[in-house]
């Protein structure tokens, strides 16, 4: 099973059905509003800005499940990532990363290891998965790692479908 197989819920209330994503790269990051690397938002929608029209997008995934850090509604939420940081790509509803209570799409996420070979659970908010047009986990780049570095944009760059 891809990650692009199956369904989430949006931050709207409707199923986001992730065969939609097919086709496209895209950088799944796992979001929270009230966390030190919350400006990572910014660099966040540069690049949809930048890659959107070449076949890339971001989906935001929030979960509360590092710190208590993403503690509003979806509402809430969906709000603070317009006004603040002018978000328009995809937002899933809060969503568990890690635990008995994981959404599917992060079992075959975290199957994946990052650049040291490590896989298994998210460590924090803002890690980051690449995943290519096809629905197979290209890249893993922990939260730290800023998401317009070099080495995600030449990622993505070599994964676009136009590329």
């Amino acid at each position: 099973m891809g990650v692009y197989d199956g369904e989430i819920d949006g931050i709207d209330g409707r199923r986001l059905d992730l065969s939609e994503l097919r086709g496209r790269s895209t950088l799944v990051v796992n979001v929270a509003s009230k966390c030190g690397l919350t400006p990572q938002y910014e660099a966040l929608q540069r690049l949809q800005e930048r890659f959107a029209g070449r076949g890339f997008t971001v989906l935001a995934v929030p979960c509360n499940q590092f710190g208590e850090q993403e503690p509003g509604s979806e509402e809430e939420i969906e709000d603070f990532c317009t006004s603040s940081y002018g978000v328009t790509f995809p937002i899933t509803a809060k969503t568990d990363v890690n635990g008995r209570r994981r959404h599917p799409l992060y079992d075959r996420l975290t199957r994946h290891a990052d650049a040291r070979g490590r896989a298994g659970d998210v460590e924090w908010n803002f890690e980051k998965f690449l995943v290519s047009p096809e629905g197979e986990v290209v890249a893993r780049y922990r939260p730290r790692i800023d998401p317009e570095s070099d080495e995600i944009v030449s990622a993505i760059e070599a994964t676009l479908p136009q590329a």
